[in-house]
């Protein structure tokens, strides 16, 4: 696991990148997120290919227990992908309406997970 710091108008995001799974379980995101937070990250991007594709299975509820821990620790997060790939329209929904808010995003790069991020 790589931690890459980005400094995006006056934020340090902390951007995590990895060629294997990061996160299986509920328990890895807030491992990670809790590792990141004591780092000084209140920011973070993440990338689809780190986190098992059961999160992106609504119904395993994998998704909404980690996302959950995101928000009530405040802190931000940013998944990068190609999320039109999925077929289900209860992931692209849920998809929509958290990209209507700034607390987790999915999103298909850095850059625009950076200027998420930073606003």
């Amino acid at each position: 696991m790589n931690i890459q710091v980005h400094q995006h108008n006056e934020t340090a995001i902390a951007e995590v990148t990895s060629d294997q799974i990061l996160i299986q379980t509920p328990d890895d995101g807030l491992q990670l997120m809790v590792d990141l937070y004591y780092q000084g990250y209140g920011e973070m991007i993440l990338h689809e290919q780190n986190i098992t594709p059961d999160f992106f299975d609504l119904k395993t509820g994998i998704a909404g227990e980690i996302l959950q821990k995101f928000t009530t620790y405040r802190v931000r997060l940013a998944i990068v992908g190609d999320f039109a790939r999925y077929d289900s329209k209860s992931l692209r929904d849920f998809v929509f309406e958290s990209n209507k808010g700034r607390q987790v995003n999915f999103v298909s790069s850095v850059e625009e997970a950076l200027g998420r991020l930073s606003s």
